[in-house]
């Protein structure tokens, strides 16, 4: 029963994630006043898992989808569109801290899960 916990991986697979993209985010920040510099973004967790994950199912067990496609790394896509500044440099902190706002909530969602989880499994070995 307690061989295989894809729960816990996939929680370790979004707060990884969540932590790719608050270093793009901070990079973007870093750069705000660097000439030239292009904004970078990296798609959220759902949209990743959204487009790997159409209707492959595991073999195993039918009914429910593998993580393959989860663990891979999340590719740095290119220029956020955005409109440049006189320098050439598409950074927006407004946007930037917006963009860190919502990874934080996607790591504290990936806690949330892994704590119950967590919660769970004591509960079923009867230690709460």
């Amino acid at each position: 029963m307690y061989q295989s916990l894809d729960l816990f991986e996939t929680a370790a697979a979004m707060a990884e994630h969540a932590g790719r993209r608050q270093a793009v985010v901070a990079r973007n920040i870093a750069n705000a006043d660097t000439p030239g510099f292009s904004a970078a973004s990296i798609p959220s967790f759902s949209e990743i898992y959204r487009a790997d994950h159409t209707s492959d199912m595991r073999l195993t067990r039918p009914g429910h989808m593998s993580l393959e496609a989860v663990m891979k790394p999340a590719a740095t896509t290119g220029p956020q569109a955005g409109q440049a500044s006189p320098d050439g440099n598409t950074v927006s902190i407004e946007d930037e801290m917006l963009n860190a706002v919502a990874i934080s909530r996607e790591h504290n969602r990936a806690l949330t899960i892994y704590r119950h989880t967590m919660t769970v499994l004591r509960t079923t070995l009867g230690q709460t």
